[in-house]
């Protein structure tokens, strides 16, 4: 019977309103807001179950932590110092990149050693290695460059030529390089080196001919593998529908007080119990509107969130964002008309509820409802944060 009182609202609201007014009990909205948490957590959960974010190493929250200390690198530089001034400026990047300086040389190396191990083998091995580098001088290219990755020793490693990346560089620019880890560009040089444990890396740069030369390194990640962003799912749903209760229960209660104080502001005596009940019934759209938007969701395909748009680099995160724009377009639009639609239901609900219950002419009933529903929408941000 309260179910159909729930849904009565929805097809048939003057009715359903009298009927309320009538007899009014507080188990409708109860239940209204019950079924809203349980349509909302499946629709968070529809979501979430789509998006894979890619993880990195080192951790977003460590940064770049590799090149942002020079103490662990070793290196053939006669100079080498950390760089506050000539650095990647992003969300995954701190604030500095670390440089090495030589003269009257043809090659500069720097390699670091003893990380922890790291498994780039398998599905859940890291795929890419990502890395930033800039020379300063001198301003040919260099002739070549050879990428190193140690496994348990330097002395068993693989090794990968750079030079052709570098085929369109030119001197002073930042290189945004993307390696691919385990293709066969990459030569062993013993049985013993294993894609399950790299513990290093060595950087090689050499220049047909001898001079001063400065480089700059930045951003160095392993990255390639995608996650869902929520590793631990029964406490994300049980923390989402926490939180979904406050949302409905902090818009049931801000609205039924809106609407009474409005009411009793144009001099109608009224009564505070069926005000709340009335108001309860009303979001019975927000129900709808998450049961529509799992529906909606539940459409879009797989959508990948690279390290470019993690990383906040400006311009390739825009570009990365543009991508999942056009995956998500659609879907996004749709949600947006089905929330504006929404706001126009409730407020409707709203304006017959006020009616049904003082007899206002329409007009005033509608300003009611218009001003409570958003008034009571702003308080429930400032409340939630969002």
């Amino acid at each position: 019977m309260f179910a159909y009182g729930i849904f009565k609202v929805l097809y048939a609201p003057h009715k359903a309103f009298k009927e309320i007014i009538q007899n009014p009990k507080y188990i409708g909205p109860i239940l209204i807001m019950a079924l809203f948490v349980v349509a909302n957590t499946v629709y968070i959960y529809t979501l979430t179950s789509k998006v894979y974010m890619e993880q990195t190493l080192p951790k977003a929250e460590e940064l770049d932590k590799w090149t942002e200390n020079i103490a662990l690198w070793n290196t053939t530089a006669t100079v080498s110092r950390n760089n506050y001034d000539d650095y990647i400026n992003g969300t995954y990047y701190g604030n500095k990149s670390i440089e090495f300086s030589i003269a009257n040389s043809q090659q500069i190396s720097m390699w670091l050693n003893d990380i922890d191990p790291i498994n780039c083998s398998g599905p859940d091995g890291y795929k890419n290695l990502y890395l930033r580098i800039k020379w300063i001088s001198p301003s040919d290219k260099p002739q070549n460059i050879t990428i190193y990755l140690f496994s348990a020793t330097p002395s068993n490693y693989f090794c990968y030529n750079l030079t052709e990346k570098f085929s369109n560089s030119t001197v002073d620019i930042w290189n945004n390089l993307t390696i691919p880890i385990g293709s066969e560009a990459w030569l062993s040089n013993s049985a013993a080196a294993n894609w399950e444990s790299v513990t290093g890396l060595k950087l090689e740069f050499t220049w047909p001919k001898s001079s001063s030369i400065t480089l700059l390194v930045d951003g160095l990640f392993f990255g390639g593998v995608f996650k869902p962003p929520v590793e631990d799912v029964a406490s994300y749903i049980l923390n989402f529908s926490v939180y979904s209760f406050m949302q409905f229960f902090v818009k049931w209660v801000f609205l039924g007080g809106l609407f009474y104080i409005m009411i009793k502001a144009f001099g109608v005596k009224t009564v505070w119990r069926p005000l709340l009940i009335l108001a309860g019934f009303t979001l019975a759209t927000m129900f709808v509107q998450a049961l529509v938007n799992a529906a909606v969701f539940s459409t879009l395909p797989q959508l990948y969130y690279p390290f470019e748009l993690l990383g906040g680099v400006e311009g390739e995160t825009e570009i990365a964002y543009n991508t999942i724009l056009e995956k998500t377009w659609l879907v996004s639009q749709i949600s947006g008309y089905i929330q504006v639609g929404v706001y126009v239901w409730t407020i409707a609900l709203g304006a017959i509820a006020t009616r049904s219950l003082t007899e206002f002419t329409w007009t005033k009933s509608f300003l009611i409802a218009t001003l409570a529903y958003f008034a009571s929408m702003m308080v429930e941000s400032l409340i939630l944060g969002y």
